[in-house]
């Protein structure tokens, strides 16, 4: 599946890079929730089991591969092109064997038989799905609507600009694809990230206060409110605690034309980390 390098090389590199990849979940995730609670859901897929594939692939083959599966030339997993696997059965075997060779390495003992299964099962998944309704975009085009019309720095941000009131896109193009990032624009309620969401607080004396979710343990929740305060509350003074349903991000359908929507998607897509360029 993987071109390329030489084994020993993608070893040492791909140690790096998960090294690399863990850091950049504490910087995103730190400010959106528990960062091993996170980890751990990635790992052990205890948020869904319909959604353990998607995690799996997020942690162990999109360091290499890109969300979308196709950062490595010749493959393109969204679309069922592979270099090796000639069916649904052999992509099992190469993840699990890897290729002698290749800088693709083994996952024999990382992965159980049941990862390794779920993750062949998200790429038939991934290549059955349509990536986008829209035509690809000018990322440039969309780093002029992102900053302008969009009003997206008021509540994001991307390295030193924009608020912390939403989630941090600075990297987001490494861990979601494109079809996701499109779906977020038009429909934000129809998936929220167990990372990004927003809770309610009322404390004993009646006083409300609503924000996103940065960490909570046994005693305490820790919140980012809409003025971009971090907010700690303990629990013991709370007298209701609520993760809302809905997102605070308004929906873009109707605002965006399709071409905007597709510039948009595609900025939002080249926001990746500096190792997976």
């Amino acid at each position: 599946m993987v071109p390329g390098r030489r084994l020993e090389s993608h070893c040492e590199n791909r140690r790096s890079s998960h090294t690399s990849m863990w850091i950049i979940r504490a910087c995103i995730f730190a400010l959106a929730s528990n960062p091993l609670l996170v980890a751990q859901q990635i790992r052990t897929g205890t948020g869904g089991e319909s959604e353990d594939g998607k995690r799996l692939f997020v942690a162990d083959c999109a360091p290499c591969h890109g969300p979308d599966g196709n950062a490595i030339a010749g493959v393109d997993f969204g679309h069922g092109k592979f270099r090796r696997a000639s069916s649904d059965r052999d992509v099992p075997e190469i993840i699990k064997s890897g290729i002698q060779g290749t800088a693709m390495p083994a996952f024999s003992n990382e992965l159980s038989e049941v990862e390794i299964k779920r993750i062949a099962a998200y790429l038939h998944d991934l290549a059955g799905a349509a990536q986008s309704t829209s035509a690809p975009g000018d990322a440039e085009r969309g780093k002029t609507i992102f900053e302008g019309q969009g009003k997206c720095l008021e509540c994001h941000r991307i390295k030193d600009r924009g608020s912390r009131v939403g989630p941090d896109l600075t990297e987001i193009g490494s861990f979601r694809r494109s079809v996701e990032l499109e779906r977020s624009l038009l429909e934000p309620d129809a998936e929220i990230l167990p990372q990004n969401r927003s809770v309610r607080v009322v404390t004993n004396d009646d006083v409300t206060t609503t924000g996103r979710l940065l960490n909570q343990d046994t005693f305490t929740v820790q919140l980012v409110d809409s003025k971009e305060r971090l907010r700690s509350f303990e629990k013991s003074k709370l007298k209701e605690y609520v993760f809302l349903d809905k997102s605070p991000m308004p929906s873009y359908q109707g605002k965006l034309n399709p071409r905007e929507l597709a510039d948009l998607v595609s900025y939002l897509v080249s926001l990746k980390r500096a190792d997976s360029r």
